[in-house]
């Protein structure tokens, strides 16, 4: 049975064509993926459907019923419901209060029923298979808890189609795989499911057929037990990626960075060191102390004992100030809060860590700063309509090539990336590795922090595995497999 049908949904913004002629079938009790390169138009098909963008032509159908001046209240009470990965709660009210918000009908002078309220939100949440306390504030779950309830209020809300987008980029496997019990039992109590995500085998392991974009076309519609991921990759792409972890072999130099002991409030006692031309991949599992010593390094968070040396010379790093001095870079994992000011233009963004080099008595050269970015848009290839563009109209990939260029411009002698490729397509994912390849080849020493393992072992020279916030143990490449990082990480070795 289909509950949504979208029929060559065609929409353009200011001449751009999102979607051309896209179309998508739902089925009932299926859990269908939708995936493609960013920019590819999935975003402006799920706007289209939840009735936050009118299409310019074509038809969307839900449950046998044309959907006509489609909005978010008709989306609503059609049952289309979305869970973004980043949930759209109120933090300062309890989870039974924003259930209600969502539920209950406005009325001046109506009384609430407290205890009724928590016993529909108790239900609502036994039911998404959470063990939640509705009488909880939001601010303190956890961000998978926060997904569950806002599940439980599309449950609440009588939806029949839920559209998940991108709803384990930040979570741990233990995570992910009870939003995924979730999932399977809403599947298979009829509803259906549009789950977006880059993460291919996750896709895998959770949706029934899947639907391919590329550049606001609808390229093809699959059977997941029929299609290999090579075969999924070339879709989305257009082209064949000879590898995703294109690795060079790289002559590795003298030691760049050395730290000895280094002690902190979340690490002890770490000690390792990176040479001129290396990869070093950090791996461990969440909490282990790998974003803390990052930041220890690049002087966020103040080193507390031990010893950091640049080309074997013993410094001071207080500040991020300190660490640009001393040509240290570090692109940080949350891209979004703190790798690019997305309300900026590209230009301002790339200059942001070195206006020293655009900058005459005080004040912005702004040619200075429009050649300087526009070098690193070119040597990045950034997909951008112009260099004054503010930086969130760019899809994930490119906001992630534009945060990389900022540190890219200091000339960094150390570049430290936290998840480079977290939650960007696999196009993007594979050209930030080939310019990695390319920095190393020129002498830059690497850190690379990634809970990818697969990303770990295929771009790292030597891997580094923290536990508990110390130094588990250092493997080399050809030592490192996915086990023995594991084991480490584990502390089982």
């Amino acid at each position: 049975m289909t509950l949504l049908l979208a029929a060559a949904i065609a929409k353009s913004f200011a001449g751009v064509q999102a979607l051309k002629g896209v179309s998508l079938e739902l089925r009932a009790g299926e859990v269908h993926a939708l995936v493609g390169e960013n920019g590819a138009g999935k975003s402006t098909l799920i706007k289209v459907i939840t009735g936050a963008v009118k299409p310019d032509s074509g038809t969307l159908t839900v449950d046998g019923h044309m959907a006509q001046n489609h909005s978010p209240a008709q989306a609503k009470s059609l049952g289309i419901a979305a869970v973004y990965q980043q949930p759209a709660l109120f933090p300062d009210l309890t989870v039974a209060e924003n259930i209600a918000l969502g539920l209950e009908s406005a009325g001046v002078w109506r009384r609430v029923d407290w205890d009724a309220r928590n016993r529909l939100a108790r239900e609502l949440l036994d039911r998404a298979g959470a063990d939640i306390d509705p009488a909880r504030t939001v601010s303190t779950l956890s961000m998978p808890e926060q997904q569950i309830v806002e599940i439980a209020k599309a449950i609440g809300a009588k939806a029949r189609v839920l559209i998940l987008d991108e709803p384990t980029a930040s979570l741990t496997e233990r995570e992910v795989e009870r939003l995924f019990r979730v999932i399977r039992a809403l599947r298979d109590d009829g509803h259906g499911i549009i789950y977006i995500s880059h993460r291919l085998e996750e896709i895998a392991s959770i949706a029934n057929r899947v639907t391919v974009l590329r550049d606001g076309r609808s390229i093809a519609t699959r059977d997941l037990r029929e299609v290999e991921p090579a075969e999924l990759i070339r879709l989305m792409v257009g082209r064949d990626i000879a590898a995703v972890f294109p690795k060079r072999a790289v002559a590795i130099g003298d030691v760049v960075l050395e730290v000895r002991g280094l002690r902190s409030r979340t690490i002890r006692d770490v000690s390792f060191l990176v040479r001129r031309g290396e990869i070093l991949g950090l791996a461990g599992l969440v909490g282990a102390g790998r974003t803390e010593l990052a930041e220890t390094l690049f002087g966020l968070t103040p080193a507390e004992g031990g010893e950091i040396r640049l080309r074997d010379q013993a410094v001071r790093i207080q500040s991020p100030p300190d660490a640009i001095g001393l040509k240290i870079g570090y692109l940080p994992e949350d891209r979004r809060q703190h790798g690019a000011v997305l309300e900026m233009a590209v230009a301002a963004n790339v200059s942001m860590a070195s206006l020293g080099a655009v900058s005459r008595n005080g004040l912005i050269d702004r040619g200075a700063e429009q050649r300087l970015a526009h070098r690193f848009v070119e040597q990045l290839r950034v997909k951008t309509p112009s260099l004054y563009a503010e930086t969130g109209s760019l899809s994930g990939g490119n906001q992630q090539k534009v945060a990389l260029a900022r540190w890219l411009a200091i000339e960094p002698e150390v570049l430290i990336l936290d998840e480079p490729t977290q939650g960007v397509d696999i196009g993007s994912k594979s050209e930030i590795h080939q310019m990695m390849g390319e920095l190393a080849e020129k002498g830059m020493a690497m850190i690379m922090i990634s809970s990818e393992l697969p990303e770990i072992l295929g771009m790292s020279d030597r891997i580094a595995v923290m536990r508990g916030g110390t130094m588990a143990g250092v493997l080399s490449r050809a030592e490192a497999t996915q086990e023995t990082i594991l084991a480490l990480a584990l502390g089982h070795a």
